[in-house]
């Protein structure tokens, strides 16, 4: 099943935390905290004004995102848990270090 957000709402997909610390200490699913970053699957067309003009959103498809503790609504599409929410729940998007290109002297 195709899934397609509308307006300003994107489809979420939670990713996973480590299971062990920093330490090495394994923390049981018990005491896990869902985590609050995930994967942007789909985004609808984007926010329509009162004059019908529709803004675009800041995010795409793809993108790693931050998102707060409580926001959305869980869904399953197609056997998968997914989160489904506004963009403007989404608190920021987490770009992947840009890589130094070093010249030779």
């Amino acid at each position: 099943m195709a899934f397609r957000p509308l307006h300003d709402r994107v489809l979420v997909r939670r990713i996973e935390e480590d299971t062990k610390t920093a330490g090495g200490i394994i923390i049981p699913d018990t005491a896990k905290e869902k985590p609050s970053e995930g994967e942007i699957v789909s985004a609808g067309a984007g926010a329509k004004a009162e004059d019908g003009k529709v803004t675009p959103l800041d995010v795409k498809a793809g993108d790693r995102v931050l998102f707060g503790k409580w926001s959305g609504t869980e869904v399953t599409v197609d056997g998968e848990e997914l989160i489904i929410m506004k963009e403007s729940d989404i608190l920021g998007i987490i770009e992947a270090p840009k890589k130094s290109k070093k010249k030779a002297a």
